[in-house]
């Protein structure tokens, strides 16, 4: 029996709409707006596309120009996770905060103004938000992107996430199937391995996407991870057993799934970016991301003509091409009906939330847990100095996005000094230094994960030695013992954390 192919035409065209690349600048390049027209159904958003409200817009506006049906996708966690406001912090607190604080219906409020910002500027698919178990806390690469290590917490924050998201016209793409918390290996870097045993998976990483299925999450994007109890021998992102077997067939999910980015290393240097898509759709998923490193119009030919290349040869079947395009069509059709029943692209986003709303601080503030130490502590009324001690960031967080309680004290105390600290051999080095910079004022010492970094935990520990009046806050997992004069736990970094506790720091808000 022969099998006849479609024109090569629909096959390049098939190709092309199921990839999510993205591409440099604040503008839509020549290329980027052809390969719209001859197909490309979506475009990823990354920090370095934005600069504001009005120019995210026009952008958005530019590429629908082209074909009123493209998805535009973008990585906005919120929290420690922004791309709306790479440059200064984000409004809102990520999951963690918002997990500690397990109000749902804050974290549904909190997820539909975020959704409400960004459809306003014409973003509709949201690779958010993370329902991974934070059951390893020295994971390098989730930690506060979580909602928390309870499966039951992460399951409804997780829906509630998805609600609020999707009820504000943008699709969630719930992340990052089927479960990155139980790793010490970030797939930016290698290939994490989860050994665990089926009921352990079941019971614990798969409930919260199983929740999420239910709640209708449009997207579910795959994982870079290998899970030997489902797979022992490709990641899931490229395992049959784990895309089709049992994402599609065990848990009936029918929406559209979207590969992790394609050229993070545990697939791009063990399969090649080429490959690795040809086995990505070939296991089930449907959508190719890629451009968060490689953004030109060579990755995206390349990865059209691997695609079409595999048809052709018999390794990648037509229909799957053809099935994985229409299910991006159906996604893009169902956030094109949103937008027509909705505003207009271009209202602006503003600090804080919508006009008149600080959900993103409310939610900061009731995430702040406060430790006082053993004597009376004095609010901070006089410019103090903030030693920051700065673990080198992850490559989803990236390192642009200002973070800490500098910037939102000295908005409260004006001349508040400032220093940055990274990993020395000696911490009686950091110390010295810390001393020197901060001279006779009031020290604020800001750590981030300290139990994972024994270099912070030690300069922490020689600095309240020296000076026990010492602040301490801490914007990342609050896993260590509560130290200092007051211990202060965001439980995330985000601009508004920052806010909360400065306000607790001078006394301007109650919790101490």
């Amino acid at each position: 029996m022969t099998t006849v192919l479609r024109s090569s035409g629909t096959l390049t065209r098939d190709a092309l709409t199921v990839l999510q690349p993205g591409f440099t600048g604040t503008t839509a390049p020549d290329w980027l707006l052809r390969r719209i027209g001859e197909g490309l159904s979506a475009v990823g958003l990354f920090g370095r596309n934005i600069v504001g409200a009005e120019q995210l817009a026009a952008l958005t506006a530019q590429l629908r120009a082209e074909r009123d049906d493209v998805l535009v996708a973008i990585d906005e966690e919120g929290g420690d996770v922004t791309r709306l406001e790479v440059r200064t912090g984000s409004s809102f607190p990520g999951n963690y905060a918002l997990g500690c604080v397990d109000d749902v219906e804050l974290t549904r409020a909190v997820a539909r103004e975020l959704g409400r910002r960004l459809a306003a500027c014409g973003v509709d698919l949201n690779w958010a938000p993370s329902a991974d178990i934070n059951s390893n806390p020295d994971n390098p690469v989730i930690g506060v992107r979580s909602f928390g290590a309870g499966t039951e917490l992460a399951a409804r924050h997780t829906v509630a996430y998805i609600e609020g998201l999707q009820a504000a016209g943008v699709a969630a793409c719930t992340k990052h199937f089927p479960g990155h918390g139980d790793t010490n290996v970030d797939s930016h870097h290698a290939m994490p391995r989860i050994d665990v045993d089926l009921a352990t998976l079941h019971a614990r990483e798969l409930l919260p996407f199983r929740a999420a299925i239910a709640a209708g999450s449009k997207a579910v994007m795959s994982a870079h991870i290998l899970l030997p109890a489902l797979d022992p021998h490709r990641p899931a992102t490229l395992s049959p057993q784990i895309l089709t077997g049992l994402l599609r067939e065990e848990l009936g999910y029918e929406g559209l799934i979207v590969t992790d980015g394609m050229e993070m290393q545990a697939i791009s240097s063990t399969y090649g970016i080429e490959r690795g898509s040809v086995l990505a759709l070939a296991a089930g998923a449907d959508a190719i991301c890629v451009g968060g490193g490689l953004a030109d119009e060579e990755t995206v030919l390349r990865l059209r003509d691997a695609l079409v290349g595999a048809v052709r040869d018999g390794d990648l079947p037509e229909e799957r091409l053809a099935d994985a395009a229409a299910r991006v069509r159906a996604l893009a059709d169902w956030t094109r009906r949103i937008r027509g029943a909705s505003a207009e692209p271009g209202a602006a986003f503003e600090e804080g939330t919508a006009p008149g709303s600080d959900i993103g601080l409310v939610a900061a503030r009731r995430a702040v847990r406060v430790t006082a130490g053993e004597l009376p502590y004095e609010p901070v009324t006089g410019a103090p100095y903030v030693a920051a001690f700065t673990p080198v960031a992850n490559i989803a967080v990236g390192d642009e996005t200002p973070w800490g309680v500098a910037a939102e004290l000295a908005a409260l105390l004006p001349g508040t000094g400032t220093g940055t600290y990274g990993a020395r051999t000696e911490a009686s080095d950091v110390v010295t230094d810390v001393l020197k910079g901060a001279a006779d004022r009031r020290i604020v010492a800001v750590v981030r994960d300290v139990h994972r970094h024994p270099w912070m935990a030690q300069a922490l520990d020689a600095l309240l030695a020296a000076r026990p009046d010492t602040v301490v806050v801490e914007m990342g997992l609050n896993r260590a013992e509560p130290r200092g004069a007051l211990h202060i736990a965001t439980h995330g970094a985000a601009r508004v954390c920052g806010r909360a506790a400065a306000e607790v720091i001078t006394g301007r808000e109650a919790g101490i």
